[in-house]
């Protein structure tokens, strides 16, 4: 059997994949990340059978646009599956699209991160995930492990670091050293509360209801944590339908409306550090006073994020070189690096 087995995983090139809310990255071994594309999945269905339409980037362009026909999914919600036949073919697609379709016999070994709150079952959806998609071998990396190594922080070491995972769907907020996470708490907040916070706010305050696609776009170029400083910040121009009238209106509103609309998930990511800062044993709590708290994930790239937490905190707050990155890398690193292995899980 054995023998088998080695044949069929010759060659192969084994993976680390981000299986993340909002983007799936994937990470091939001596080659780094080769992929990153949106975690969405359109699904057609003719005559009551359904099949997968697009996947990734092709899938994302339909949302919010779809016939009746069409439906694009987001297979994860809140950093874990939510519909395991969707999150199969889609890691079954990114897999092919590695591979190429030539290699036939080629079984990798992969890797996924998960967030630290997840449940056994949860962690078990994951890997028949990717089992059934064609993996020889599946072993799972906590997410806050993941970004931490991605992000040269002394995981190794006696030396207690914090690290800040702001993803799609959830802030992972965990204290490590020595190849083990001292404390972590998964908080149900990300960069998809924060659309839905933009989107609530247009509504409320000025009758107009805004797209998903919209709301996100936003939040990528005009997101901001703290009020700025003159009041009011650039001004952004909203297309959506009025409610009112029932037709398109296009309105202006400005930074000053988007910090107000984040507050509310921003002080649960807070509130999130605080637990953490709470729990953290003394020793460990003095070295984040030297080392500080790196953020990491999409949510890093809100701007004055990390000004906001520094004020609220009182500690150096700093943000890793390539927060989006951060989780894929660390995760093939621990896939490569002996040093690494012992941080791997079976689910």
């Amino acid at each position: 059997m054995s023998f088998f087995a080695n044949l069929f995983k010759f060659g192969s090139q084994n993976m680390a994949i981000d299986l993340g809310t909002a983007n799936t990255l994937v990470y091939v071994q001596d080659q780094g990340i080769i992929l990153d594309e949106p975690s969405v999945v359109a699904i057609e269905t003719i005559n009551g059978i359904k099949r997968v339409k697009a996947v990734g980037d092709d899938a994302k362009m339909m949302m919010g646009k779809t016939p009746d026909t069409i439906e694009a999914i987001r297979p994860l919600r809140d950093g874990v599956i939510a519909d395991i036949e969707i999150a199969e073919e889609m890691i079954k697609h990114f897999i092919r699209k590695v591979h190429g379709k030539r290699n036939l016999f080629r079984y990798p070994e992969i890797v996924i991160c998960v967030p630290s709150g997840s449940t056994s079952v949860e962690k078990r959806a994951i890997r028949d995930a990717a089992s059934n998609a064609g993996a020889s071998e599946v072993h799972l990396i906590l997410e806050p492990m993941a970004a931490a190594i991605g992000a040269d922080m002394p995981v190794t070491e006696p030396v207690g670091s914090m690290v800040v995972d702001i993803g799609g769907g959830t802030t992972e907020v965990a204290v490590l050293s020595l190849r083990g996470l001292a404390y972590t708490t998964s908080v149900r907040t990300g960069g998809d509360k924060m659309d839905e916070a933009i989107v609530s706010y247009v509504r409320r305050h000025h009758n107009l209801l805004i797209g998903d696609a919209t709301a996100e776009r936003i939040k990528k170029d005009y997101g901001i944590a703290m009020i700025p400083e003159d009041g009011a910040g650039e001004s952004i121009t909203l297309k959506g339908r009025d409610l009112v009238n029932g037709v398109p209106k296009e309105i202006t509103i400005n930074q000053a409306h988007i910090a107000e609309a984040l507050s509310e998930p921003i002080g649960a990511i807070v509130e999130g550090v605080r637990i953490a800062l709470e729990n953290t044993a003394p020793e460990l709590a003095a070295d984040i006073v030297d080392q500080g708290i790196v953020l990491t994930g999409g949510g890093a790239l809100i701007r004055r994020l990390d000004e906001h937490l520094r004020e609220e905190t009182g500690l150096p707050v700093s943000i890793a070189e390539d927060p989006l990155t951060c989780v894929a890398i660390g995760t093939g690193r621990a896939m490569e690096d002996p040093i690494y292995r012992g941080v791997l899980m079976t689910a």
